[in-house]
């Protein structure tokens, strides 16, 4: 073999000067050659320049994703998850911001001056004699026995034991007299005092009565004397102090008196037959007055027509009140805004109640396993073999007998709720945990020695997390609805705390329901947009924390 040939044998490299890979004519390496391996090449590929930029939706980019930016990605994809998040957003500053910023209060009441047809008095034209008593010997048998009399044209009569003597003035008056002295009488005609303090006595009623049955033109009692109209006026001098008819006047205030100048008009309507009269009070008012009579008792109902202060109940949307007043006369925005408040308080309060006993319980199950995990399931069933609505019926009930105070009403509501509520979330909870404590890192934690507590809360519970958020966010529009239900029924939140259950309990009258749409529409919303709210977040978070998921 020739020179040449073995110089250009292929078991040594053949170049005539430096190679492009940095190689010398006799094969030594130059230092500071580049070389570049199949591993660097790919890694120059992937390697982004400067200026190039990702979509989301990009494969390499998802790659660098941190888990937490990955779910917010997933999440924001879902337009109607997102729909769902802005409604609650807009539903908590409504609550609390707009409950904060309204210029009225959550219970106050507003009023209006309406004309009403009030009853007024009631009148009765006596046909009947009527006792007045002096003595307390005058009772109510002896007033039998004298009526008796009376029937039978007898001048004196016995009761137990006791002699009677009856005196007839006139037909339409008769004195009863014991042992000389007049313990009563009985009379048609009906006296009454031209004020309100004026009353006389029995002894000066007796002998007015006297005086003017028989026609008299005074009379004199204690040394004084008294005229007697024609009309039946008793004067003292100039002075009139009362007047007789035949009717009985009675106001429908016992602290209301009724002037004579009222009755005299009274009793001219009466007698011509009129259905209305009019009238001028001492406070210069002309008011105006309505006669009815009652076949049924024989007498008239005074009805007057007034302005009167009422509530301003179902006043319709105005400048005033957007949404209108509801029947106690209250502001309807803003009972719903602090009845969103109590609905969206309860439910997360009562949501929270039952995930934290959900974690204990179903985490204890989960990772101990055997009798421990078959003891808690059996008592989550029990829980779920309870009849909810009756017995929180019940409650409601009991709590409703026994007069609970609002405040801890609603405290005793959240806290049954959320005992009621927890099984569902256990049971969850232990179904991830028994596939999450066989793998590695779990081996590892026992191998390090970490206590049960830390590796259920720091290990197993933080990898649970995801669908505890997800059961939770979509039992919350559950238990609004729940207390919805409960209060609409009159169980659940009382007055003067509102919630937009009992806001749209007022609603018990096909009137209302047809005529007032303010006082149940808003509300109704208000219920249905929130748990619908809640119902697609929690779809979306489902899907943003499920892997497999791919948008």
């Amino acid at each position: 073999m020739s020179e040449e040939m073995k110089n250009n044998s292929p078991l040594e490299p053949y170049n005539t000067g430096q190679d492009k890979a940095g190689f010398t004519p006799g094969g030594a390496f130059e230092a500071g050659s580049q070389v570049h391996s199949a591993k660097e090449a790919k890694a120059n590929i992937e390697t982004p320049t400067e200026n190039e930029q990702y979509d989301l939706s990009d494969d390499r980019r998802v790659k660098v994703l941190s888990p937490g930016r990955l779910v917010l990605q997933r999440f924001l994809r879902n337009r109607v998850a997102v729909a769902g998040l802005i409604i609650l957003i807009i539903m908590f500053i409504f609550s609390f911001i707009g409950g904060a910023l309204t210029p009225y209060g959550e219970a106050q009441v507003f009023y209006r001056y309406d004309k009403q047809n009030k009853v007024y008095a009631a009148v009765t034209e006596n046909t009947e004699l009527r006792f007045d008593t002096k003595d307390p010997a005058f009772t109510s048998g002896v007033q039998a026995q004298m009526f008796l009399a009376i029937s039978t044209n007898k001048t004196e009569f016995e009761y137990r034991g006791d002699k009677f003597t009856m005196e007839k003035v006139s037909d339409d008056y008769y004195t009863c007299s014991k042992d000389g002295q007049v313990i009563g009488n009985a009379h048609m005609d009906i006296m009454n005092y031209v004020k309100a303090d004026g009353n006389m006595g029995f002894d000066f009623e007796n002998e007015a009565f006297k005086a003017y049955v028989t026609k008299a033109t005074s009379f004199a009692i204690d040394g004084k004397t008294y005229t007697v109209d024609s009309d039946g006026t008793i004067s003292d001098g100039s002075t009139p102090i009362a007047f007789m008819n035949k009717y009985v006047v009675r106001p429908l205030m016992s602290d209301q008196f009724l002037t004579r100048e009222w009755q005299e008009e009274l009793v001219e309507s009466i007698e011509a037959g009129e259905e209305a009269f009019h009238f001028t009070g001492e406070d210069g008012v002309e008011y105006e007055y309505f006669i009815e009579f009652d076949p049924r008792t024989n007498s008239w109902n005074i009805n007057q027509l007034k302005d009167t202060r009422v509530f301003d109940t179902y006043a319709p949307p105005s400048s005033e009140h957007w949404l209108g007043t509801d029947k106690y006369g209250m502001d309807m925005l803003t009972r719903l805004m602090y009845g969103g408040r109590i609905s969206l308080i309860i439910g997360f309060v009562v949501e929270l109640i039952a995930m934290i006993l959900g974690i204990i319980m179903g985490g204890i199950a989960g990772y101990f396993g055997g009798w421990i995990d078959m003891l808690v399931m059996r008592l989550c069933e029990i829980f779920f073999c309870v009849p909810s609505t009756p017995l929180l019926i019940m409650l409601g009930a009991a709590m409703d007998t026994m007069h609970v105070d609002p405040t801890k009403r609603m405290m005793y509501l959240m806290l049954i709720l959320g005992f009621l509520g927890w099984a569902g979330m256990a049971y969850m909870i232990r179904g991830q945990i028994l596939s999450l404590r066989e793998q590695e890192y779990m081996a590892a934690t026992e191998a390090t020695g970490l206590s049960v507590r830390r590796r259920i809360l720091q290990h197993l519970v933080p990898n649970v997390m995801p669908q505890i958020i997800v059961s939770v966010t979509m039992g919350v529009g559950g238990v609004i609805l729940t207390e919805s239900t409960l209060s609409f029924l009159g169980l659940g939140v009382k007055f003067p705390f509102a919630s937009w259950g009992n806001i749209i309990s007022s609603i018990n009258e096909i009137y209302v329901f047809v005529n007032y749409w303010w006082c149940w529409i808003p509300p109704g919303m208000l219920i249905l947009l929130t748990v619908l709210a809640y119902n697609l977040v929690g779809d979306g978070l489902r899907d943003a924390f499920d892997p497999r998921m791919k948008r």
